[in-house]
């Protein structure tokens, strides 16, 4: 199943004229799911024809303003609009407190159900087709990396040998494609005796890291991602000052794509100090190859 990404915006601290606050948005399956919401997204959002009455869980890395000052807007035009499917927002400890206290600055009742779950390492979220998990990231305050994993297809369930076999279509066709054996008219029957398994495929993966120290310990939880979303605030001449930040240059977000072995590498949350792409690309290049630096509003398939 196709995965979509688009790159809402690429700075970093404030926005400039090329570019809005750092956000993405993922669509799978017919859902939106948003990670960050600084100001201006839902601009973002109306521009690039990512919908926000289909956003279906909002990923929070942190509580800096320039990743979360825009929920409030967000979810007033939700309400404006009608919206009445519950939207789910998760984040770090303290999440609660916190989207309590940004909800309130929109002023308005909202007439949809706002679930909110705190997250550290983990599972955050699982659908039929789909898991986004978290892994805490090396920031000043606590922050979360998130990890979206397409389910694996094991096979290809085969309808016409179940039929012939005497298997009658419903919950017994289920149970066989999730791997379980069954009983049907005085017979036992195995998977494998109805499932094609040479046409299963591994799901794609996507990890999504912003703001953090570049640091092994969410190595493992990135690893194999097909598209590695990675923040590089700073070049190398100013590692200094991404230490003291506590976020990563350029050619160390590449670095980490090559150690988790990466397929792709897209660099965001850029500050504002570096005009051109080209150098920000140019220096992750040194230690990755397959690496962009994407203009805002632009569109990945994966």
């Amino acid at each position: 199943m196709a995965i979509r990404l688009v790159v809402l915006g690429t700075s970093c601290s404030n926005p400039t004229v090329e570019r809005n606050l750092t956000a993405v948005a993922l669509q799978f399956d017919g859902n939106w799911f948003l990670f960050d919401c600084p100001e201006g997204t839902q601009r973002q959002m109306m521009k690039s024809g990512v919908s926000y009455m289909r956003v279906h869980s909002i990923f929070l890395s942190h509580f800096h303003a320039d990743h979360v000052l825009g929920l409030p807007g967000l979810v007033a035009t939700m309400a404006m609009h009608g919206r009445d499917a519950p939207l789910n927002v998760f984040g770090p400890k303290g999440v609660k407190e916190e989207i309590k206290k940004v909800l309130g600055l929109a002023l308005m009742k909202c007439n949809f159900e706002v679930r909110v779950k705190e997250c550290g390492r983990g599972k955050a979220l699982e659908g039929e087709k789909f898991t986004v998990s978290g892994v805490p990231l090396k920031h000043g305050v606590p922050c979360i990396g998130w990890v979206f994993k397409e389910k694996d297809k094991e096979g290809t369930f085969q309808r016409e040998k179940a039929l012939k076999l005497g298997i009658p279509e419903g919950p017994l066709w289920s149970r066989l494609q999730h791997g379980k054996e069954v009983t049907a008219n005085g017979k036992a029957f195995k998977p494998e005796q109805v499932m094609d398994y040479s046409k299963g495929r591994e799901g794609k993966k996507i990890s999504i890291v912003l703001d953090t120290l570049p640091s092994d310990s969410y190595f493992d939880a990135i690893e194999k991602s097909d598209v590695l979303v990675h923040e590089a605030a700073f070049l190398d001449k100013h590692i200094s000052r991404a230490k003291e930040t506590k976020h990563s240059t350029a050619k160390q977000a590449a670095w980490v794509a090559a150690q988790t072995k990466a397929k792709k590498l897209i660099l965001v949350h850029i500050s504002p100090r570096y005009k051109k792409n080209s150098e920000v690309e140019n220096e992750a290049r040194q230690e990755f190859g397959e690496v962009s630096v994407p203009e805002d509003l632009a569109v990945f398939d994966v």
